[in-house]
């Protein structure tokens, strides 16, 4: 072999593999976590709004006639007091005589024989109530109920309603399944009552006695079984008088005042649920009870309407009704104060319990205020504690499915309440506890499908972004998504589709940074999604920010410079994380308008004023220089480029100063940058970062000057530069245990030497210090006690380091021993 030959052989800044399994020095400066590197970025914030406010200020739905209010107010009068009843139906003034049945006259020859058995006559006309029963049934008879004040009664109230199932624990009664308040096989009818047994004594209806005077004290009820009329009736008297002290205080009396008020009704609700007439049972005391607790609404006393809501929600209120009192407990959850009300009653769980119980098409806007109250009580630390043990994320879950199946004449009230639905879980987002229950019952994907279906809504779109890019910050938040089946291209999809809306791009990018940020799968798929790299680069070309904007180029986005940098920063770190796959980053390397948008960032702004967006940029050209020998658009650009990384190079900003030395690591493999490098001083700089005892800058500092030194006139600038002792002092201070960096160093050793040995280089006693470095280095025992992850660190001395250093030491010790 050619002495030029052996000397290129030992001087090249890329040595041929002497063995397969031997690194060469190429693979040494280009390992990944140096060369090709993920970039990170901080994560979006949104200041929180001290002001409870159903829609933000740069909302869409910024028509108020186009959406519900959220300013209103509720009075008694507002109420209906027959819930029971149709609201359709005219109430009617109570009869006050008994109904007579006129008896048709015959004569002596045509009087008609009785039939056999009474229960063969024929049934009575539609409109009446009564029904031929045998004599001897009248003791079997279920006890009448008392009447619901003066109002008549709906059809459906003279139904025999059995006891309540009992209550399932919140997690359970929430996700079982079946929400339907009863089916139909649980709607017994009772026998009707013939008129004479209807003619009962008013006094006796309002006493609770639903028999004759002397009727026997036992009953048989459906089941069979037997019940003591003596406990039902003390449950009955327990709640007449309450209900009286009740109506009372409503009139003035000396119990008005709210904490007598609050406590009547804490009494009135255990009492209703003790005697079972909770839910949606049709008690004929109902109407009496609501018309009574809705004139409690007129007092000012933000305790005491949560009491009422929470004894109308647990009586079922429908219609209008449940309407204002979804509007009452939204009014009282705007003020942050009021929270502490909702952690000491069942409003939490009636308010879960609607959103599985009722339907969007039937009464939307009592759901949209249910959904507005559970997003500002999501604000609340101490109230996300208590929605989490009811596991009010699978109910969210549940919800947000039915919300996704209304047909399309009701998508736009679906859409009102995702939007309050999702920003409570966008709340639930930031704590510990909930992150998880987002993966164990799949929310994440159910998102998924709220973006596909309400693509069009960018409210929807933007509460779900903010939840993605919090939950991506949490590896196995980000597993779950990056299952998700065709995330990617929907959020290819949305970020065409909404490009103008800032707020939502820069979430959707920076979820997407996370995804590519360690996935090599996520890399690809993202890439080969259908024009991925199109969408991304006219979403870089919109955001860049220019003196003048060509008219073919479409309108700049109208958002401030900052918010567009913010855009930039997190599209770049996409960009820069792809290029990581060899696949993708080969071509986006070849691709030039990719290449052209990264020059644009750099010639555009300064370090100083766009520190992260200069950062990420040159990190983004550090991965595409990898790819430069397969680009011809790099290749054409080199010398640009090196230009460009000038200012980053001679700014003060460390970061800055390191890309662009890893830069200078890549496309120093030319002949043409290396000259420029020289002409302008930068191996001086390169120098002098040896002495920052920093490894990341000492490695990259080192890989441009083991490419300088390939040049025999560069090594005496390099040596007037005293590289050798810096080189020596790294190696000492910072080798032991990293030995892909003393390696490196060892190699720019070689380089500058120019295979010949250093004595020209170093004085004698660095030297000696040289030699005791590598003779301690290479001993095997000595090394491997400064190694941690045994077995990567093994092969990293043995394959990287000894090579290059036991061919340093044999040179300079057969020299100068």
């Amino acid at each position: 072999m050619g002495s030029t030959e052996r000397k290129y052989e030992f001087c090249g800044a890329f040595l041929p593999r002497r063995h397969p399994s031997l690194k060469t020095s190429a693979e040494i400066v280009g390992e990944a976590r140096r060369i090709l590197r993920a970039q990170s970025t901080q994560r979006p914030s949104t200041p929180r709004d001290t002001h409870r406010h159903l829609f933000a200020r740069n909302s869409i739905r910024e028509d108020r006639s186009s959406r519900p209010s959220s300013t209103f107010s509720l009075h008694a009068q507002n109420f209906d007091v027959g819930d029971s009843r149709p609201s359709s139906g005219t109430r009617l003034s109570p009869l006050e005589h008994r109904t007579k049945i006129p008896v048709p006259c015959y004569d002596d020859k045509s009087t008609p024989k009785p039939p056999a058995d009474p229960l063969d006559a024929k049934r009575p006309p539609v409109r009446t109530r009564a029904r031929l029963l045998k004599a001897t049934s009248l003791n079997r008879l279920p006890p009448l109920a008392p009447h619901a004040d003066a109002f008549p009664r709906a059809p459906s109230q003279d139904r025999f309603h059995p006891e309540p199932a009992k209550k399932l624990p919140p997690a359970q009664a929430f996700v079982s399944g079946d929400h339907k308040e009863f089916s139909a096989a649980s709607h017994v009818t009772a026998p009707r009552r013939s008129q004479s047994e209807s003619r009962l004594s008013q006094s006796s209806v309002d006493s609770g006695l639903g028999s004759f005077e002397g009727r026997p004290g036992p009953r048989t009820d459906l089941c069979g079984s037997e019940k003591n009329n003596t406990s039902a009736d003390s449950r009955r008297d327990t709640i007449e008088p309450l209900l009286q002290r009740l109506k009372a205080a409503a009139a003035g009396s000396s119990e008005a005042s709210p904490e007598n008020l609050c406590d009547l009704c804490v009494g009135l609700y255990d009492a209703l649920a003790a005697s079972g007439t909770l839910g949606a049972h049709r008690s004929k005391r109902r109407s009496s009870i609501l018309r009574t607790l809705f004139r409690l609404i007129d007092l000012d006393s933000p305790p005491l309407h949560m009491r009422v809501s929470e004894l109308c929600l647990a009586l079922h209120v429908s219609g209008n009704n449940l309407l204002n009192i979804c509007k009452l407990i939204f009014q009282i959850s705007r003020s942050e104060a009021n929270d502490v009300l909702f952690q000491n009653n069942s409003v939490l769980d009636s308010l879960l319990g609607l959103l599985l119980r009722e339907d969007a098409s039937v009464c939307g806007e009592a759901l949209f205020y249910c959904a507005g109250t559970l997003k500002f009580l999501s604000g609340n630390a101490s109230v996300v504690r208590h929605l989490l043990e009811k596991d009010c994320v699978s109910v969210a879950r549940d919800f947000i499915q039915k919300l996704c199946a209304v047909d399309d004449a009701h998508v736009a009230i679906a859409g009102h309440i995702l939007v309050q639905m999702t920003a409570a879980l966008r709340n639930l987002a930031d704590h510990p506890e909930a992150r998880p229950l987002f993966v164990s019952r799949a929310v994440i994907a159910e998102l998924c499908t709220v973006l596909r279906r309400h693509r069009q809504d960018r409210d929807v779109c933007t509460n779900v972004s903010r939840i993605y890019s919090k939950l991506s910050s949490y590896a196995e938040c980000r597993l779950a998504l990056a299952q998700t089946p065709d995330c990617y291209q929907l959020f290819l999809e949305l970020l065409s589709k909404h490009r103008q809306k800032q707020d939502l791009v820069v979430r959707l990018l920076f979820t997407l940074g996370n995804l590519t940020a360690e996935s090599d799968e996520a890399r690809v798929r993202l890439f080969r999604c259908e024009t991925s790299a199109d969408i991304l680069l006219r979403l870089y070309d919109c955001y860049q920010s220019r003196e003048e904007v060509a008219e073919e180029s479409p309108p700049p986005p109208p958002a401030s410079v900052r918010e567009a940098e913010d855009v930039l920063v997190k599209l770049v770190r996409v960009l820069a994380n792809m290029c990581i796959h060899e696949e993708v980053g080969a071509a986006l390397a070849r691709n030039t308008t990719c290449v052209r948008l990264l020059m644009e960032t750099l010639e555009l702004r300064s370090v100083e004023s766009s520190e992260a967006l200069t950062v990420n940029a040159a990190a983004a050209i550090n991965n595409l220089t990898f790819y430069h020998r397969e680009s011809a658009a790099l290749q054409r650009s080199q010398l640009a480029i090196a230009r460009l990384m000038l200012k980053l190079m001679l700014s003060a900003n460390m970061a800055a100063t390191l890309e662009a030395t890893r830069v200078y690591g890549n496309l120093s493999q030319s002949g043409d940058v290396r000259d420029f490098l020289m002409q302008n001083k930068v191996h001086r700089f390169a120098v002098a970062l040896l002495d920052s005892k920093n490894p990341d800058v000492c490695f990259s500092a080192c890989g441009v000057l083991t490419n300088l030194a390939l040049d025999p006139p560069n090594r005496a600038s390099l040596a007037l530069e005293g590289a050798a002792t810096k080189l020596t002092d790294c190696l000492r201070d910072l080798g032991a245990g990293d030995w892909q960096l003393s390696a490196q160093l060892c190699q720019a050793l070689w380089n500058l030497s120019g295979g010949d040995g250093l004595g020209e280089l170093l004085e004698a006693r660095d030297s000696k210090l040289l030699l005791e470095i590598l003779t301690s280095y290479l001993d095997e025992d000595k090394a491997l006690k400064w190694t941690e992850n045994g077995d990567y660190r093994r092969a990293s001395w043995e394959l990287e380091f000894c090579p290059v250093a036991q061919k340093l030491y044999h040179t300079w010790s057969v020299k100068y021993e």
